[in-house]
């Protein structure tokens, strides 16, 4: 774990985007952990954060999922709602959304040139900067509501200054071990960091490790952890091509058979605990009626997450994981639905990634992979896919595995190419991380976040 509070800039990097020049000035080099300069930026420009309540989600794995599927339950009541994430796939637009319309550029080039004079006196990351304006941007937009996903870690995590309405916590995985600590109790620790007193907090977190951990942090905010075990609360799951349905019992509503177009065993937890964290709202922000909650799940949209879009009569399956406990979610996928072959990856992993552990698992469930390097991602953060390539077939012949065939093209458009000639009429799984799906959607002229008019 870096004791510094300063990590090198390369945690949440922007993918390229001429957006970014327009909105912001030269920012600080480095990622300097802690809230003092948040807070003194969002003291001098009125406190925008407070000017709706929010919902904040925290985790490893599933934020996004879980955020995005509270934000439109939400909308679902009538509410205008702020969703803020990060990273983005496609625009840096994407990180900005009120009821699932990212944001228009023009629109937060005009609130950044009013907000560029604070952020340069204060000092603020690009991710500062960012966070800065959503909450900007969400107050002069009149929300009711904002969900807000923390970005790294929590308990210095620039959203970090929110006092929310509850606080939601998925998991926790090993992921960026340097920055948040080498064991998952310890990681768990600066997760919990989003707690705050008196306010309600959810967690689907089973790890007996983990959720003590949680339970400790609670106890001395002094606030109220529930949490859930989605081994049994949730019954009677089935997962297909577009779809999880699942069925689970709430205080609220009462039964609940809830169908969500997020696909995967794991999408089910994530909308359990979604579900849990609405009925920890007060009124009149807590839905209303069981209805309005199906409808909302049954809308949810969040792309490249186990993602299946059929391009020019392949079936692509797009899906962000970039840690193991990401990929392992994928293999249950890939094992749970009735794919067409043959099945060829396209792999791209951040070279600070753990990627010798999740190659193994999804070269067994192929017939082909194409390793390649997506273009988006930062120079100091690339791999070697021929190193990458030489590991996992010396992984798989340890463990009597003949594995697929495997390819190493750096170049990532020779690389797609590739992918599209092998798997057609079968399944392309393209994953190792954001930048290789969203490389892989812009190539593809594959729009994300489609107008849900049309």
């Amino acid at each position: 774990m870096n004791p510094t509070g300063v990590t090198p800039d390369r945690l949440d990097r922007p993918f390229h985007d001429p957006l970014l020049d327009r909105l912001f000035p030269p920012l600080p080099a480095g990622v300097h952990w802690g809230l003092e300069r948040m807070r003194a930026a969002l003291e001098a420009s009125g406190n925008p954060e407070r000017a709706a309540p929010a919902v904040h989600v925290g985790g490893t794995n599933g934020k996004g999922s879980v955020a995005s599927t509270v934000a439109r339950v939400l909308r679902e009541g009538g509410h205008r709602v702020g969703l803020y994430t990060s990273p983005h796939l496609c625009s840096l637009t994407e990180r900005f959304q009120v009821d699932g319309r990212p944001a228009e550029a023009g629109e937060l080039e005009a609130v950044a040139r009013e907000l560029r004079e604070t952020i340069v006196a204060h000092g603020l990351t690009f991710f500062e900067a960012a966070t800065f304006l959503a909450f900007h941007w969400f107050a002069r937009k009149e929300v009711d509501v904002q969900v807000v996903e923390v970005g790294l870690g929590g308990r210095l995590d620039a959203t970090n200054v929110l006092v929310p309405e509850v606080s939601v916590l998925t998991n926790v995985a090993l992921d960026h071990a340097d920055f948040l600590g080498d064991t998952l109790e310890a990681i768990a620790g600066e997760k919990a960091g989003i707690l705050k007193p008196g306010v309600p907090a959810v967690t689907a977190e089973v790890d007996p490790g983990s959720l003590a951990v949680f339970r400790r942090r609670a106890r001395e905010v002094g606030t109220v952890l529930t949490p859930m075990d989605p081994r049994t609360e949730i019954r009677d799951l089935r997962v297909g091509h577009d779809v999880t349905a699942f069925t689970m019992d709430s205080a609220t509503w009462g039964t609940l058979e809830l169908r969500t177009p997020l696909v995967g065993e794991h999408q089910a937890w994530n909308t359990a605990l979604a579900v849990r964290a609405l009925e920890a709202l007060r009124p009149p922000l807590r839905p209303g009626s069981g209805a309005q909650v199906l409808e909302g799940v049954r809308k949810v949209r969040w792309p490249g997450r186990d993602q299946i879009r059929v391009v020019d009569g392949t079936e692509w399956l797009f899906d962000v994981a970039h840690n193991t406990a990401g990929v392992h979610s994928l293999v249950r996928v890939l094992d749970g639905i009735d794919l067409p072959t043959p099945r060829i990856a396209l792999v791209g992993v951040l070279g600070d990634k753990e990627w010798d552990e999740m190659l193994p698992p999804l070269l067994t469930r192929v017939d082909g992979a194409v390793l390649t390097q997506p273009p988006s991602a930062p120079e100091a953060r690339r791999w070697d896919p021929h190193e990458a390539a030489r590991m996992a077939q010396e992984a798989l012949a340890g463990q009597g595995e003949a594995g697929p065939w495997i390819r190493v093209e750096p170049v990532f458009e020779t690389a797609l190419r590739a992918v599209r000639e092998s798997s057609a009429g079968g399944t392309a799984v393209v994953t190792g991380s954001c930048h290789t799906v969203g490389d892989a959607l812009r190539a593809l002229e594959v729009e994300p976040f489609p107008d849900e008019s049309t």
